[in-house]
């Protein structure tokens, strides 16, 4: 494991240049704070005797549990410093945070993504943990692939360490299937397999598939799956590869026939699979808590690797943690950051089934964390991952290419039309970066 993800990580690296969760994105840079306002390692305060209390941000509600748990025993070995959680959703996220990095008041403690690392490290909200690492004995950078270290390295400083890795997955609902008569996907299935088992499964109320407007959790897997490509090695859109404009159709072409419901929105997503309004779905591994929690779907559901066209792929990204720059209490930030980054804390996340923890040789703990679904599924494509694509302005251009493709999945212009204007508009901000 530790070999291929190394290998894995520093070959989709050097392919995208740069690269759980598309969304909406804000476009501004935030405010750059003042050289001197960054506190040094020793201005840490805390009132003698009172415990200091950390922010903790994250945006999905699934891990929220888990690491809780993981707090709440970290409190326990530090009984000087308390964990305060705050859960706010992906976009809302970004809001938050740009508005706290505006006004002075960043979370302590924050996730970090490959959306998002090269604006908030660029523009100095974030601590460098460079020199905390090099003196750390828990936290070493090489039990962690290259490949996502580099995610949030900027200019030779480390300003996240990894929290775990994601791939996607073929969620299907089983009873449906066996009701039907229709064979449970597995790796031999392809693009004709999925298009057959819709057509089959699309009926009483039901859709066969979801393919809802959406980038990791969607259409990017059919791109790569098709040999097309969303950002070239030398930056330049691929949306007008002729290879990424078939995958495209293909994919709109089920909301087109009816076996898709026409969905623009995340929650609408997880509700119609939660319901059973579809029978199949793909869905990232960070959503294995809720949808383990959920009674409908541990009955009916499991999950397998995600079917092929010309090659198999899988969306591949990972989370970091990262500490504000201003944080009043650097030296009890890091102690919890250095606690989640650990060897200790790593694992424990996978036991609890937080997430696939990114430390090498951890994810097997998390296969072993949850007996109702196939779960290996996720980890077995990690040797076919595609990292999933990004350069320094990805937040532009993704939100940008998302409004161009909208025009063709509510089927008002073709989808050809629809993806040369994503070249267009995702070409133009990626000019920027030169």
């Amino acid at each position: 494991m530790k070999k291929r993800l190394s290998v894995l990580m520093a070959i989709g690296l050097a392919a995208s240049a740069l690269t759980a969760c598309g969304g909406n994105n804000t476009s501004s840079s935030p405010s750059a704070p003042a050289a001197s306002s960054a506190p040094s390692a020793s201005a840490s305060q805390k009132p003698s005797g009172d415990p200091v209390t950390l922010t903790y941000a994250i945006w999905d509600s699934n891990q929220e549990k888990g690491l809780r748990t993981m707090a709440d025993e970290f409190e326990d070995n530090h009984p000087d410093i308390k964990i305060n959680i705050e859960v706010t959703g992906w976009s809302e996220y970004w809001t938050m945070l740009e508005a706290g990095a505006t006004g002075g008041s960043l979370p302590d403690v924050f996730w970090m993504h490959s959306n998002e690392i090269y604006r908030y490290a660029s523009n100095g909200m974030l601590l460098d943990l460079s020199d905390r690492i090099k003196s750390s004995q828990s936290v070493k950078l090489e039990n962690y692939p290259e490949g996502l270290n580099q995610i949030y390295n900027f200019q030779d400083k480390q300003y996240a360490i990894p929290k775990d890795f994601d791939t996607i997955g073929l969620w299907y609902n089983k009873t449906m299937f066996d009701a039907a008569g229709v064979k449970h996907p597995d790796e031999t299935w392809t693009w004709d397999d999925l298009y057959s088992a819709a057509k089959v499964l699309t009926k009483d109320g039901v859709y066969g598939f979801l393919a809802p407007l959406h980038n990791q959790e969607g259409y990017y897997n059919f791109i790569y799956q098709n040999g097309g490509t969303v950002i070239t090695d030398d930056k330049q859109s691929g949306y007008d590869d002729p290879k990424t404009i078939e995958a495209l159709e293909y994919y709109v072409n089920f909301a087109k026939e009816g076996l898709s419901p026409a969905v623009f929105d995340d929650a609408e997503r997880a509700e119609l699979i939660k319901n059973g309004k579809v029978a199949m779905g793909y869905f990232g591994s960070w959503n294995l808590s809720g949808f383990t929690e959920n009674e409908y779907m541990a009955k009916n559901f499991d999950v397998a690797v995600l079917p092929k066209k010309e090659k198999q792929a899988s969306i591949y990204n990972g989370l970091g943690h990262a500490i504000a720059y201003n944080t009043k209490h650097p030296e009890e930030a890091w102690q919890f950051v250095e606690f989640l980054s650990s060897k200790e804390g790593q694992e424990r996340q996978a036991e609890l089934g937080v997430a696939i923890s990114a430390y090498n040789g951890a994810a097997d703990l998390w296969i072993s964390s949850n007996k109702t679904f196939n779960i290996k599924a996720f980890v077995d494509m990690v040797d076919y991952g595609v990292i999933r694509p990004y350069s320094n302005t990805t937040a532009v251009w993704e939100d940008k290419v998302n409004e161009a493709l909208g025009q063709a999945f509510s089927g008002k212009i073709p989808v050809k039309e629809a993806a040369l204007n994503a070249a267009k508009v995702m070409n133009e901000s990626l000019s920027q970066e030169k």
